[in-house]
């Protein structure tokens, strides 16, 4: 048994010398040490051994393994340390060749769009603020006086994850939960991601971004909304631009209505951009609903506020004359460095 372990280390040890390459020695371990390598069936022979040698025969096997394992890793030492060498050679920096171009990427036309938009509310004395768009059916819908069995829950195509969890459906939630905390008064903007299920198209997506608006405080009437909407349209779109105001309906807003601004490609006179009409519908807004307000801890005798939302990707694609919104989101770059 001593004089096999011994042929066994000597066929291991010149195995070594003779590595070329760190596969070399791998291919060596595996086939002196490893499970189905030569000592390991010396171990599993230790049954046919007497019992009173098989202790010798133990630290024999230990000691051939540890120098088995010691040159090994000697031996690829010298080997990684030949390659780091060559490496470095071969790796000389001439600091005399002209640098690499770095391609930096740039804002992308929705958040050129929102940057605009907040910078016109920030002016105006506005907070942005987030929430989250995993929300509570609560938030979404019932503070906002839309209870069960609504038919504004079945027009908005709702992902639901549980019964009383949902994708949000629109950034009023984060309006709502404002609200509750009764900090007075209050003028906020809500830009963010909601999600619905929509198939898309050229002016769809199941997910696309929102940006709510929200003012309560005490004596807000229509008439601070009208100028406060006619100021951000001048400021976004252009100094010409004119506001009309057609009544509509929403549940969390009452009186409600759709604004349409003058169409500032053809200054009103009808183009392909406004359909001949002269005007495009940009948003919906109203006076927030008494209901609304009672629901989210505001006495709705002291006081009033008005909210409006915004469709993010359709006021980008006004802005910059783009017809097909998924465009916004296919990441072709051509496409991106237009802005």
């Amino acid at each position: 048994m001593k004089e096999k372990l011994e042929q066994i280390k000597q066929r291991a040890l010149e195995a070594i010398t003779e590595a070329a390459d760190l596969d070399c020695l791998n291919d060596i371990r595996v086939s002196f040490l490893g499970k189905k390598g030569e000592l390991s069936k010396i171990l599993k022979g230790m049954k046919d051994v007497a019992p009173e040698d098989r202790p010798k025969v133990g630290q024999m096997v230990n000691e051939a393994r540890n120098k088995i394992e010691t040159e090994l890793e000697r031996e690829m030492e010298i080997i990684q340390r030949q390659i780091r060498e060559e490496k470095m050679k071969a790796e000389v920096i001439d600091v005399t060749l002209p640098g690499t171009q770095v391609n930096v990427g740039h804002r992308h036309p929705n958040q050129i769009a929102l940057d605009d938009l907040e910078r016109v509310f920030i002016g105006m004395g506005y907070e942005v603020v987030e929430g989250p768009e995993i929300e509570y059916d609560r938030y979404n819908f019932e503070l906002l006086n839309i209870p069960e069995n609504h038919p504004a829950k079945d027009e908005q195509d709702t992902f639901y994850i549980t019964k009383d969890i949902l994708l949000r459906t629109q950034t009023s939630p984060v309006q709502a939960r404002i609200m509750e905390t009764g900090r007075m008064p209050i003028r906020i903007i809500a830009p963010g991601r909601v999600f619905r299920s929509d198939e898309v198209d050229a002016t769809h997506s199941p997910s696309f971004h929102q940006v709510e608006g929200l003012v309560v405080d005490k004596g807000i009437t229509f008439a601070d909304l009208k100028g406060t909407l006619q100021q951000w349209a001048q400021e976004f779109f252009g100094p010409d631009t004119k506001v009309k105001f057609r009544p509509h309906h929403f549940p969390f807003t009452e009186p409600s209505a759709e604004v349409d601004v003058s169409c500032f490609k053809c200054g009103g006179k009808g183009c392909r951009m406004c359909k001949g009409s002269g005007w495009i519908e940009i948003l919906g807004c109203g006076m927030v609903h008494p209901k609304v307000l009672s629901d989210c801890g505001i006495d709705p005798e002291v006081y009033s506020g008005f909210a409006f939302g915004i469709g993010l990707e359709r006021i980008a694609l006004l802005k910059y004359e783009i017809d097909d919104m998924r465009l916004l989101y296919e990441n072709d770059v051509r496409f991106l460095k237009q802005f």
